[in-house]
């Protein structure tokens, strides 16, 4: 939940620690701080707050030195405040020490730590990182790095620096995003590429309980038994463009005006009609495909809310048994996972902690795990027995938008599939899905090109402090997304409800005024939402309807009388059209956050990747 950058070279790291934390920001700002060798010491400068309040703390100050580590927090222990800031400091002064993940045992390690003499001065548990290190510091940081996490339970990346051994930054991992790279100029260690795109394109992912040694002119990645690992270095080919704003007031509408090169890239050469889908899988085999009795799509807030929609698909494609589950859960429930069954793990950092946790409790009972992910090299892709990339880039904004959208393309990609190898449907079935596909792209920019009607309808709602969003099949799966998007950027309380569900209790909270959001995009529950839309419009609701224009593109005139305002979608395949059907509820929820003043990127105690539980 927090970033980590450091750098060791022949430039100053003050500015390119300062520059890495901004473009880590996303993972955290209640806190930040940097600790840069001098040359003769090192100098710790902390603050409560945004990166720029670190800038206006640092001033004219000079803070010299070619090595240094920093931090922007994501406060789990210990409230957001300067002492509670990292990087941490070891009594001694010798330890320096930036962290992202949770120490479970840190109790019993500070408790250990006290018995020894060390004082504590914050409410973290990452102060007992630092205190340890330097209890088992004899001359030898790699050492005691190596003995320190070998009494650690929980996860972890870390950043650490020695005052004796100013030439090294060591850098370990467990369970917690870290990189490495390498330039000309020095080398680096960040939670995210994001942080290098300036200074490198050569990185390693580090694995778990894998030590690097890192001077300005070389990296070392040592076991925890010390043996020296080979490694090659992976090459980032994302843009700079495409992790900075491009003219754009905000990331998430930047990356919501991506979406329709995000959908064409990762439905390239994976969709094409006329050629059967191959996707390359070496443990999900054809022969594995056929034996499927069950799938479990298992993943965390939007990524969860694709899968719930991925279930409704490839139920319906190949009449595969499909459960939906929320990983935090899935986990704790003890899962009946039998022979035949398949994981699908989504998540767009490949890094969230209650993901991976699931997807090797499944591993761990002989399931196979097949991923969707957005980032090469991360735990979950690493882990998975197959994988699907999402070819989505650099998604800055905390409040997912083309992540989600292309993890519909993977699931739908997934599902014809093996619909394709089961023989389930037609062979002009899945053609004629292909095809629409191929149109997503140019529909997706027709919406975008109608926003008007959001930006009007948000005008007149943002103020309310309540909205409800209702839908049935997949407009009930697409209802839930549209609900979280508005509620984590504008903070204003929002539930999705089932139609049918209204008049199980949901109906006595509407009122005059109440403002519905109403999804009917699905032909087959047009006629039953138009009933639904009319018991709480009846009650004094204030309806903005989603539905889909015919094929022939005229209106749908009974939608349209039943509701107040109505926002039409380009007709596409019925399985497709949460794809398009997404966007005006993420413009939409922009907008009215914009109008409520919330900053939209970095909403309040959100983080963009969550890697504790």
């Amino acid at each position: 939940m927090c970033g980590v950058v450091g750098y060791i070279g022949v430039n100053q790291a003050a500015p390119i620690l300062l520059d890495g934390l901004k473009r880590l920001e996303y993972r955290g700002y209640d806190s930040a701080g940097l600790t840069v060798f001098d040359g003769s010491d090192m100098e710790t400068i902390k603050c409560k707050g945004r990166i720029c309040f670190l800038e206006e703390k640092i001033g004219d100050h000079s803070v010299s030195g070619t090595v240094g580590i920093g931090h922007t927090r994501w406060a789990t222990h210990g409230e957001p405040s300067d002492v509670n800031a990292h990087p941490h400091i070891s009594p001694s002064g010798r330890i320096s020490v930036v962290h992202n993940g949770i120490i479970e045992n840190y109790q019993n390690l500070k408790i250990y730590l006290q018995g020894k003499g060390y004082i504590f001065s914050t409410e973290t548990d990452t102060e007992v990182i630092p205190h340890l290190i330097d209890y088992y510091y004899s001359g030898d940081i790699c050492a005691a790095v190596t003995k320190a996490v070998s009494r650690m339970r929980g996860s972890y990346s870390l950043g650490v620096l020695a005052r004796d051994e100013p030439d090294k930054l060591v850098a370990v991992r467990k369970d917690s995003p870290l990189v490495v790279g390498e330039s000309t100029e020095g080398n680096f260690i960040a939670s995210d590429v994001s942080a290098l795109l300036p200074y490198t394109r050569s990185v390693y992912y580090l694995d778990d309980n894998e030590l690097a040694v890192i001077e300005k002119d070389s990296v070392v990645f040592k076991s925890p038994e010390g043996e020296i690992l080979k490694r090659e270095p992976s090459t980032i080919t994302w843009s700079l463009d495409a992790a900075e704003k491009s003219g754009y007031e905000h990331f998430m509408l930047k990356e919501i005006h991506e979406q329709p090169k995000a959908i064409r890239d990762t439905m390239a050469s994976r969709v094409m009609p006329g050629l059967a889908i191959d996707l390359g899988f070496k443990a999900v085999t054809e022969s594995y495909v056929k034996k499927l009795e069950k799938v479990f799509i298992v993943a965390c807030g939007t990524a969860y809310h694709a899968g719930v929609v991925g279930k409704n698909i490839i139920e319906k494609l190949t009449g595969i048994p499909v459960e939906t589950d929320i990983a935090s859960e899935f986990r704790y429930r003890d899962p009946i996972i039998k022979e035949n069954t398949l994981m699908l793990v989504i998540s767009q950092s490949g890094e969230t902690a209650d993901s991976l946790a699931a997807m090797r409790e499944a591993k761990g009972k002989g399931c196979k795990v097949l991923a969707i992910t957005n980032v090469v090299g991360s735990s979950v892709a690493r882990e998975a027995d197959d994988i699907l990339y999402t070819w989505a880039g650099p998604e800055i904004a905390v409040a997912s938008t083309k992540a989600y959208v292309t993890q519909l393309i993977g699931l739908v990609t997934i599902a014809m599939y093996f619909a394709q190898v089961r023989e389930s449907v037609s062979p002009e079935t899945i053609e004629s899905l292909k095809k629409e596909m191929q149109l997503l792209p140019e529909k997706a920019e027709e919406v975008l090109s109608e926003k008007e009607t959001l930006q009007k309808f948000a005008s007149r709602t943002f103020n309310h402090h309540d909205m409800f969003y209702l839908g049935r099949g997949l407009d009930y799966a697409l209802a839930m997304e549209g609900a979280l998007k508005l509620k984590e950027i504008s903070y204003i309380h929002t539930e999705s409800y089932a139609g049918g569900e209204l008049k199980h209790g949901t109906i006595a909270l509407i009122e005059d005024g109440t403002v519905v959001i109403a999804l009917a995009t699905q032909e087959s529950l047009k006629e039953k939402m138009i009933s639904n839309i009319r018991e709480v419009t009846t009650r004094g609701a204030n309806v903005l309807g989603f539905t889909t224009r015919g094929k022939d593109g005229q209106s749908d005139a009974n939608f349209s009388n039943a509701v107040g305002e109505v926002f039409e979608i380009p007709w596409t395949d019925s399985c497709l059209v949460p794809v398009l059907a997404v966007i005006p509820l993420q413009l939409f929820a922009y907008y009215v956050a914009v109008l409520r003043g919330c900053d939209v990127d970095k909403p309040r105690n959100l983080a963009k990747s969550v890697t504790v539980e």
